[in-house]
This record gives structure tokens, sequence and C-alpha cells, in this order.
């Protein structure tokens, strides 16, 4: 299927935003390998690692947490390979997604093989082979897949590979036309590093909310306190919510915090998708009415339930 075929539901371009509740989501859709090991890897011979295959990508896990946390009508644009496109269909639909995949007829859906520390932190490392994924471009977009749409979010792995890059601009002109407003969340400091942080904060600029990891928010500012950071940031950007891990949420605007929230307490066996469970749930919060404070609340309640289980999404309805 074609993302750009298929419009959702809502009002027409100039009808008004009054009815306008969905959210879409542009972003990655991936096949992660997720391997929790205990101890320190064995180089040259066997760690002993309870393996699993599950769907995921940063974009489709955000996509499935904010249906999760009651956001009726949650859209999705990725591109996957023909490889394992009706899988991550059937994956999506079941979370209460309405998907639209681009099958890239050349490239296969991208794999992240997702190393898990099985020790009291659950840390993850990954290995990324982005695939198909980086190749969705402006030829994917089309500006009805805003009709209906409250607020568009977008993958920070968006920004790494030229195509996606695009696609963001595209996207962000689309949404300020119809008066969209949109959030993103910049995905992966170690890509980010390599992008550069004046890179990343111009190709976002126009963005309404911001949501970094610790690790982001000081490697786009160049602060070591992550409350420095956030503060920096919201002089850019109008809202931004830093993610703390074990320490809650900040949110900052206007270039001061004006609030710490607090975390949920958890047993880790899992960290992956975490973050993406905060920005899914803060993103359904805002939706539903909430204040910033209130939503990155419930973002913290949704991070602790995803570090409690294997993989980055909700466990399926019924």
């Amino acid at each position: 299927m074609t993302a750009a075929a298929e419009a959702g539901p809502g009002g027409k371009p100039g009808s008004g935003r009054t009815a306008d509740t969905g959210l879409l989501v542009v972003g990655d859709v991936i096949t992660d390998v997720v391997a929790r090991h205990r101890g320190p890897l064995a180089a040259g011979t066997d760690t002993a690692a309870s393996i699993r295959t599950v769907a995921g990508g940063a974009g489709a896990n955000v996509a499935c947490w904010a249906a999760h946390r009651g956001t009726a009508d949650v859209r999705l644009l990725g591109r996957v390979g023909a490889d394992a496109a009706a899988w991550h269909e059937r994956e999506l639909v079941a979370q209460g997604v309405r998907p639209r995949l681009v099958v890239d007829p050349l490239a296969p859906t991208g794999t992240v093989i997702c190393m898990v520390d099985g020790g009291a932190s659950a840390e993850r490392t990954f290995l990324t082979d982005s695939g198909a994924s980086v190749r969705l471009g402006p030829a994917d977009w089309s500006d009805a897949l805003l009709d209906g749409v409250a607020r568009l979010h977008l993958s920070g792995y968006l920004l790494f590979s030229g195509p996606s890059r695009a696609l963001v601009s595209v996207a962000l002109d689309a949404a300020r036309a119809r008066g969209v407003p949109v959030s993103l969340d910049p995905a992966s400091a170690g890509f980010l590093a390599e992008l550069g942080a004046e890179r990343f904060l111009e190709l976002t600029e126009g963005v309404d909310v911001l949501l970094p990891s610790r690790d982001e928010a000081c490697l786009l500012t160049g602060l070591a306190d992550a409350a420095a950071a956030a503060a920096e940031l919201s002089l850019r950007v109008p809202l931004v919510v830093a993610k703390q891990g074990h320490e809650g949420a900040l949110v900052a605007r206007s270039g001061r915090v004006s609030a710490r929230v607090p975390a949920v307490p958890a047993t880790p066996r899992d960290t992956t998708g975490a973050g993406d469970a905060f920005t899914g749930a803060f993103l359904a919060a805002l939706l539903a009415g909430a204040g910033p404070e209130d939503a990155a609340a419930e973002g913290c309640r949704a991070g602790a339930r995803a570090v409690e289980q294997v993989g980055g999404r909700p466990p399926v309805p019924g």
C-alpha cells in the first residue's frame, strides 16, 4: 500500500480544527531482536542469553503507546521492506494504530539488535541497521495525511538521512499551514552526535514540543546539567520535556524549568522503548486536554510500565 493514497477522516483544509482529534506519527518501523544477557559479553565465545524478535521502532512504539493510553485515532506513516510488511501491519493494527506503510522495493525492513544487560539496570545497547526506514521521503507524504489530525509527531531518526530530512521539512511546512502543533523526539544520542547539535536545531526550527533524553538535551546544548540544558533548549522550542529515566522528567518553558515530575518506581527488565512509552503517553494526555506537567506524569507512568517488560511496545489489548 502507499501512504499518500490514503487520507484520514476529518475536516478538509480550511474547514476548521474543532473536530480534529487524531495523532499522526511519522517515523521508523523496525524489527527488534532483543537479547537479554547477564554479566559482561564473553568476547570470542558464547554468552548465554534470552532472545526474542519483536516489533519495534521509535516512531511505531510512540504510536502504539499513544493508542494504548486512550487516543482513538492514531496513524503512523513509515517505510518497511516487503520481507516483513504484512507482519508489521498486523502488529500495529492489533495495537489500535492505523498504519500507512510504504513498502520499499529495494531495501529490507530495518533491524535493531538490542543487547540488554540482565542486571538491575537493564541497560540496553543497540546495533542498528535502519534499512527501509531512512528511505522514507517527500514522495511518501501527502498533505491529506493531516486531515483530522490535531497533533503531528516526528521521530528524530528521520533527521539522520537525506530523504527523511527532506520529508521532515515538507511535513513541518504542511503542519504550519494548517496550524497543527508538531512534537519531536531526538531519538538517538549517538546519531545526534554525528549529525551535530546546530544542524539538528536548524532542521527542527518550528517544532512546538521537544522531548529529549537527558543525554540528548546535554548534547544539544553542551551543558552538563540536565536542568540547565532543558532550560536552554526552551529558549528555542516553546515546550521542552526532558526525560530523565529513573529521575522522572523536567518541563521547561521560556528559559526556565517550570516543573520536576517524579519517576514512578519500577523493577526494570528491559529499558528498550521506555522513552517512546513516555512520549506516546505524554502526547495522548495532551490530546485528552491535560497540561504539560500532568501529561509528563502520564509519561512517567508509561515509562515505568515499559521497563518492566521485554520490548518497546505495550501489551496487546485483550
